[in-house]
């Protein structure tokens, strides 16, 4: 299988287009992973909560007990390398590229406008590049 790696670049909040673009993808049916620090997770987890009612995203954490994690249409995780064989797409919020990614069919990085944000953004490409990985460029301010 080869991974599709798509940037999005010029978010003027970053957790607030990964909200509309969680809400989207979860809409057409795609179940999706997030994976992302302990503190910036719980910032989505909030967010997702905010949400109006008719755009409730079903989320959770991968750690979550029982089924719930299998039943939500988000996992928020720590660890892109957890099974993920029911997770189509990953979005990618840590710092570097994640470890496993190659095992989903998409990933998607969201770069806000912030410059370290876009330098980090510049070595997961590169990494990504290295990996003979072809990337999809979306520059958020032409679509505004």
């Amino acid at each position: 299988m080869t991974t599709d790696v798509a940037f999005h670049f010029g978010a003027p909040d970053k957790l607030a287009y990964v909200c509309r673009l969680l809400r989207k993808a979860t809409a057409s049916g795609v179940r999706v992973m997030v994976v992302g620090a302990g503190e910036t997770l719980q910032q989505l987890d909030t967010a997702l909560w905010a949400l109006a009612a008719t755009d409730f995203v079903t989320h959770t954490y991968a750690e979550a007990p029982g089924t719930l994690a299998a039943r939500s249409s988000v996992v928020l995780s720590g660890d892109a390398s957890l099974d993920c064989s029911r997770l189509p797409v990953l979005v990618n919020l840590l710092e570097q590229a994640p470890l496993g990614f190659e095992r989903f069919a998409r990933v998607i990085e969201v770069v806000s406008t912030d410059e370290a944000d876009r330098n980090l953004a510049r070595e997961r490409w590169k990494h990504y590049m290295r990996q003979g990985i072809a990337i999809t460029r979306h520059d958020l301010a032409l679509k505004a």
